[in-house]
């Protein structure tokens, strides 16, 4: 009787291993505000300081060189931009709170930027940046275009802001998009800091409703959307079938969208590891969910399946060039390599993990993937 006891315990231990059997622990079960917590004050808001920190400085160095417009400044100012731009890779997938009524991603960050509405924005004068239809032609795409693509060389491009008519319009515009950004950023960052990390927090139940369900939905929405296929897919030709060397993010400054990319690819998995901004600590955050759960797919370990899929994503793109535009141009098939390494973490997250973790997906996919 005692053997048979043993042997009744260990099929149902063997059988709650399994894909199939019995999932085990409740996902409701789980400290979900322990996530929240880590995710808010390690990750999120250190990462919007720092990047609140590098969009005062650009606007500042912008303010320089419209003041003395000299060659040193228009390199200071460039590195600006180069930084803060880096920074903004690891704020970009938190479009949560007052960022999302903002709509804060379409306002720094689409591209291809429309250079036509730029030169008629600054030939006109009386552009209003927080209309809707001007967000492809500011945020950090616009100012790409303003200190890399007005000429063919650097003296064709200083002669915009110094002798050409219309010098002193592009320095105004210049100066209006970099204190735009400046503005955006601290109003998100001040209502994280001034109440909405609390409600964010508190707000850790379950259901399409709670914080931990939209940021889930949000994250993998900017991996797929946003890393995947704004960075990756669209300039390879993924969607339309034709590559679009043109569609690259950085794409007039040449040689920096693949460090946009690395660290987009960073954030991203530094996310569902908790990892905390700038230091090497984790936090609560998607893997210990999945660990508790004990979530298999296939047999395997699916927290170690996502972050070997995160590795085998960066390994690829280790062999891009960093300019992708020549990439696409020269060699697109190493483009569409790092795509496919990227695309099959959309499968382990937002198919295995999201049901996993009892969370549906709460945004329309219409790309065909």
């Amino acid at each position: 009787m005692k053997k048979f006891v043993v042997l009744i315990v260990t099929v149902f231990i063997v059988w709650s291993c399994t894909d199939n059997g019995p999932s085990g622990p409740s996902p409701d079960d789980f400290d979900r505000e322990a996530i929240l917590v880590n995710w808010a004050d390690n990750i999120i808001i250190p990462a919007f300081t720092h990047f609140s920190e590098t969009t005062a400085q650009l606007h500042t160095s912008a303010q320089n060189f419209s003041a003395e417009h000299t060659q040193q400044n228009l390199d200071v100012l460039r590195d600006s931009w180069k930084s803060a731009y880096l920074a903004y890779q690891h704020v970009s997938m938190f479009e949560m709170g007052e960022a999302m009524q903002l709509r804060y991603r379409d306002n720094l960050n689409i591209y291809p930027t429309d250079t036509s509405e730029i030169e008629d924005n600054i030939a006109e004068g009386n552009y209003n940046l927080e209309l809707p239809s001007l967000n492809n032609s500011q945020g950090f795409p616009a100012l790409d275009y303003l200190l890399y693509g007005l000429g063919e060389n650097d003296s064709e491009i200083m002669a915009n802001y110094t002798s050409n008519s219309g010098a002193e319009n592009y320095r105004t515009y210049l100066t209006d998009l970099t204190q735009r950004i400046d503005d955006l950023t601290t109003q998100v960052l001040e209502s994280w800091t001034s109440g909405y990390r609390d409600e964010f927090v508190s707000n850790s139940g379950n259901g399409s409703n709670s914080s931990l369900d939209m940021m889930v939905n949000d994250y993998i929405y900017y991996y797929e959307k946003h890393l995947r296929a704004g960075k990756i897919g669209i300039p390879a030709g993924v969607f339309s079938g034709t590559p679009l060397s043109s569609h690259v993010e950085a794409y007039y400054s040449q040689g920096f969208s693949k460090a946009l990319f690395n660290q987009a690819l960073t954030a991203s998995i530094n996310f569902f590891n908790g990892t905390h901004f700038e230091a090497e600590v984790d936090g609560q955050s998607l893997d210990d969910y999945l660990d508790y759960l004990n979530t298999m797919k296939d047999g395997a370990d699916l927290t170690s399946l996502i972050n070997n899929q995160f590795q085998e994503a960066r390994t690829e793109a280790e062999n891009l060039n960093a300019d992708f535009a020549a990439q696409v141009e020269n060699d697109n098939s190493q483009m569409l390599s790092t795509y496919d390494e990227l695309q099959r973490n959309v499968v382990y997250m937002k198919v295995d993990m999201l049901q996993a973790l009892n969370i549906n997906v709460d945004y329309v996919d219409a790309d065909g993937d």
